[in-house]
């Protein structure tokens, strides 16, 4: 039986919580540590031999570990974060500003060769898993439009965002699809859609005592690549109707492409991806950890450098072997 990968988590909260139980169902992991800014005694696992480190340490894992998932937030902790922990370890994130992907990746690869490691980011459902949807459906239909819709549900890294900001206590961000253009691209009509006309964005938020709302109202609609593009509404609610009405993590989603075959282009085509997520952050885990398995098989071939879904083969993935993968899903 060969050695299960041997895993660790940066970070402990929604995500690394959901990557920790992502991991007992894959039998070919185990979880070796959890890294944490937090005190380590504040932490109490589940997994009962992994062991909770001060972020401050984390170089004692080097040569520990032969992944390292990082759970942080893409708003602030993930641009400095991979890149410094690409240098020591194979690593996987889930960054998802998608307009820096490009800069996060150069940060990234540089820093992972230098330090003769393999990572992976954007790994997430989107983006990630819905950015394959987006290629193969392209790739399919060459002439045609394409769409993504996301929610209803919960963004974390949105709801992350707010939370920054000074005053806040607690914040959760719906993102709503504009169910009449979904319906119109659903018709083969081919809309032109602004991001403004595809979605809308409901913010909920606890604030400190003596807060100055409408200052932090400003801020949460004027915040670029998060919300300034998009109609916003934000509610002040109390502690107690965030733990009552918003303690759950649902999201989703639709990818739809739309294009037209034959030599006349006379033939009409639909292609519609779906996800309805109970937890957003329990599927984005279960991804980054399937990842996980990816990256490292990678790292064993002496691959350097970062990566991002689309260079990975399908088969990377799974636990099932080549001829496993032949007989019961090809």
């Amino acid at each position: 039986m060969t050695e299960p990968i041997r895993i660790a988590i940066a970070g402990y909260g929604n995500i690394g919580k959901g990557t920790e139980s992502a991991i007992m169902q894959n039998e070919d992991m185990e979880l070796v540590a959890v890294v944490t800014r937090r005190d380590p005694s504040s932490l109490k696992l589940m997994t009962e031999n992994a062991a909770v480190i001060a972020m401050s340490d984390i170089k004692s894992l080097k040569d520990r570990v032969d992944v390292m998932i990082i759970c942080c937030g893409s708003a602030a902790d993930l641009p400095e974060m991979s890149p410094k922990l690409a240098g020591m370890f194979n690593i996987i994130d889930s960054f998802d500003t998608h307009q820096n992907i490009p800069k996060h990746f150069e940060a990234v690869d540089n820093s992972a060769k230098a330090g003769g490691h393999i990572a992976l980011i954007s790994a997430g459902w989107d983006p990630g898993y819905f950015s394959l949807m987006r290629l193969y459906a392209l790739s399919v239909l060459p002439e045609g439009h394409g769409y993504t819709f996301w929610g209803p549900g919960v963004s974390q890294g949105h709801s992350d965002a707010i939370r920054r900001i000074p005053g806040v206590v607690s914040a959760i961000q719906y993102t709503v699809p504009v169910e009449c253009n979904v319906e119109a691209v659903r018709n083969g009509e081919c809309p032109s859609l602004t991001a403004r006309e595809k979605h809308t964005r409901e913010c909920y938020v606890v604030v400190e005592e003596g807060a100055d709302k409408e200052s932090i109202e400003k801020k949460i609609k004027n915040m670029p690549n998060y919300f300034a593009d998009y109609d916003t509404t934000v509610t002040f609610i109390s502690t107690e109707e965030m733990q009552s009405e918003h303690c759950k993590l649902p999201h989703g989603g639709f990818v739809i492409r739309t294009g037209r075959t034959g030599v006349n282009r006379e033939n009409k085509h639909t292609i519609e991806f779906r996800l309805a997520l109970e937890s957003n952050p329990e599927f984005t885990s279960s991804f980054l950890v399937a990842c996980a398995r990816a990256v490292h098989r990678l790292s064993s071939r002496g691959e350097t450098g970062c990566r991002t879904v689309f260079d990975l083969p399908p088969a990377l993935l799974s636990p099932l072997s080549p001829g496993q993968l032949r007989s019961t899903m090809l």
